[in-house]
């Protein structure tokens, strides 16, 4: 389970969050721009560290105090792929693991399933510098996924991508969230995308989280602004 109270202050904000989730559940974030969303995942992945509360995921507490980035089982993908350029496709995904001839059969088999899952094959020896964005994206969900995070979290990663593709990367994350039951916590400005990752949504305004539940339930929010951004589903 994951368990979060936090309280980060912002210039002209403070970001207050409570909520469980039970271990293997998605939940979608939903707002408008500046209410928070992002401030949030940015404190569960240690990217910032929360000025009051706690964080805890299963029986390992990620806050207080900050619990180092590679002592994490999370994984964090935001609008930037964040490649490391200098190195191959296979280079990125098995960053931080074994180098090849230390690895595990388990871990070579592992990396195989991603390259063959994510379509990789044609560029796995390719410099990240000369593919496409689609597959940029691909990359950088193959290499949160070389790590078996307990704990992913998106943070509007399909921006300015074609709806084709978007499809195609939500169909993957669906696919690889059940076949390693990792907890889901995602951030879309679009609905309709989130819709499709998170069956549960917190909408969050000004910093404060006003509403959980269904989309459905959430298309009957007294707030005129959350009904607005809604409108799409």
């Amino acid at each position: 389970m994951l368990e979060v109270e936090l309280k980060k202050h912002r210039r002209g904000l403070t970001v207050e969050a409570a909520f469980t989730l039970e271990a293997g559940a998605a939940l979608g974030l939903f707002g408008p721009s500046g209410a928070g969303k992002s401030t949030v995942l940015a404190c569960l992945a240690g990217i910032e560290a929360p000025d009051h509360g706690h964080i805890r995921l299963g029986d390992r507490l990620l806050f207080p105090p900050p619990l180092p980035l590679h002592r994490r089982s999370v994984g964090y993908l935001t609008q930037e792929p964040n490649l490391f350029p200098h190195l191959t496709v296979e280079g990125n995904v098995a960053f931080g693991l074994p180098r090849a001839r230390a690895r595990t059969p388990e871990q070579r088999e592992w990396l195989e399933r991603l390259r063959r899952q994510l379509h990789l094959d044609d560029c796995w020896s390719a410099s990240v510098a000369r593919i496409s964005a689609g597959q940029a994206r691909r990359v950088a969900l193959a290499r949160m996924l070389a790590h078996r995070p307990a704990l992913v979290l998106l943070d509007e990663p399909f921006t300015g991508l074609d709806r084709a593709l978007v499809r195609g990367l939500i169909a993957d994350l669906l696919e690889w969230r059940q076949a390693l039951g990792f907890t889901l916590i995602a951030v879309d400005h679009q609905a309709e995308v989130l819709s499709r990752l998170c069956p549960q949504v917190l909408a969050m305004e000004a910093g404060r989280i006003v509403e959980r539940g269904t989309w459905a339930e959430l298309r009957l929010s007294s707030s005129a602004s959350l009904r607005a951004l809604l409108q799409p589903l």
